[in-house]
């Protein structure tokens, strides 16, 4: 950020018009500083101050995006070296890498392995992110034929990599108005690549082994108007790739320098033969920090603990994911089925609503507003207490809805029985299990009559 919170002030309209959802234009200025707020929230800035504002108020880390509609992907935009500080806001995205001598059932197998990796994950869809695509040998007609299979099996993005800016350029008519990544850029190619890139709009990735080479092609091809790269510090080992990693991001972060404000990416896939050892490197890649990683498979057992792992980490620490507050279905319910209460964290309630399921006991499962905390933390900060179960139950409309009237809350809180019953003096209040594995057999053994 360029500008402090007064400096952003003075260049505002100061009409505390409210437009903005603050109260006053200096509270907006002081959150726009701060990364919390959206210039285009302000309706009355001129177009001048606005390009003015909006070059200032960016982030350190230009934001890249790679591909169109639906499955395309944004890397960058990142604020924090640590995650703790504030938040990470991209997460990393994983591709697989085809190349041209590869035969065609390799090629298929490897795009259909990352068409079929998602996976669901606290009402998160954890997916492959983009395909890879190499050409090896070198050739146009090779490499477009190629990138024309590859387009045909996926509709991820790609990521179209050669050197030759001829080959390149045949991928490029390939891959239409995919907006594909361009790989990439180097001392030898610059000129060339750069033009390409410029022309078609799309972004580049820049690579080389020398981190001041690398921070001098940067700056050329921002002066060439190429404005989304992506940074390759191309060691190919791990212990100086993730040097060269941590060095940039504290250069684009902490020292404002601009030729390392740009997302990365990495090739675990090409640093080792070993499958597992690729795995870690790529986990630790995830961590510190890579942008894209591109792998040599897609395979589940590979890719859901580094999809996790990318989705633990991008999770914002200070807001707990949740889900909306109200009663859900499970398995069709009536009247005569069971009422469950539990917390709205998004890990207790996709555990517990599975173990529901898994009973297969229809059950009416009511998710109280705790600001995301899992059960015990919400009562220890005064969230799933009686009194807030109780508004809860009372203006859902449950009721409404089943013709008994027992409640089960967690064994966990169990101490809050008997004043939950006299909130709800309707309500007989049972005790349900402590761990959520045990819900199956105690639903079986449950009875609303």
């Amino acid at each position: 950020m360029g500008l402090s919170g007064l400096d952003i002030f003075k260049k505002l309209p100061k009409t505390n018009c409210g437009e903005c959802k603050f109260p006053t234009c200096l509270a907006f200025a002081m959150k726009l500083a701060a990364g919390q707020a959206n210039l285009d929230d302000c309706p009355y800035v001129t177009d001048e101050v606005r390009a003015e504002l909006s070059e200032a108020s960016a982030p350190p880390i230009r934001g890249v995006t790679v591909g169109v509609g639906d499955e395309a992907f944004k890397v960058g935009e990142e604020l924090v070296l640590f995650r703790h500080e504030k938040t990470f806001f991209n997460p990393t995205v994983f591709a697989v890498l085809v190349a041209d001598d590869m035969a065609d059932d390799q090629v298929e197998k490897l795009v259909k392995e990352a068409n079929e990796c998602e996976h669901e994950r606290v009402g998160v869809i954890l997916k492959m992110g983009a395909v890879a695509v190499k050409a090896a040998k070198g050739d146009s007609a090779s490499f477009k034929s190629l990138v024309e299979k590859v387009k045909g099996l996926t509709p991820k993005p790609l990521i179209l990599m050669s050197e030759d800016v001829e080959v390149l350029k045949a991928g490029v008519e390939a891959a239409g108005d995919s907006r594909p990544l361009l790989y990439a850029a180097t001392e030898a190619n610059v000129d060339a690549i750069g033009e390409l890139a410029k022309e078609k709009e799309l972004p580049l990735a820049v690579k080389s082994a020398d981190l001041e080479k690398l921070a001098e092609l940067s700056e050329k091809l921002t002066g060439m108007g190429v404005k989304d790269l992506v940074l390759d510090p191309a060691p190919r080992k791990v212990k100086e790739t993730f040097v060269d990693l941590v060095a940039m991001r504290r250069a684009a972060l902490k020292d404002k320098f601009k030729p390392f404000g740009y997302p990365t990416i990495t090739f675990p896939c090409e640093e080792t033969d070993d499958e597992l050892y690729e795995t870690v490197i790529a986990a630790v890649y995830v961590c510190k920090y890579g942008g894209i990683v591109v792998l040599s498979h897609a395979q589940q057992w590979r890719m859901y603990p580094l999809l996790v792992l990318a989705l633990n980490i991008y999770t914002d620490p200070q807001r707990p994911m949740a889900v909306d507050s109200k009663f859900y279905e499970i398995g069709s319910p009536d009247e005569n089925s069971p009422v469950l209460v539990t917390s709205n964290f998004s890990l207790t309630y996709f555990i517990v609503s599975g173990e529901i399921e898994g009973s297969k006991v229809p059950s009416w499962l009511g998710v109280v507003d705790t600001d995301g905390q899992s059960v015990l933390t919400a009562w220890a900060a005064g969230k799933f207490v009686p009194e807030v179960i109780a508004k809860f139950i009372n203006t859902s409309g449950i009721a409404e809805k089943v013709k008994h009237r027992k409640l089960i809350i967690p064994g966990y809180v169990a101490q809050i029985s008997g004043e939950l019953e006299e909130e709800l003096p309707d309500w007989e209040i049972v005790i349900g299990t402590r761990e959520a594995a045990d819900i199956p057999a105690f639903l079986r053994q449950f009875s609303t009559s």
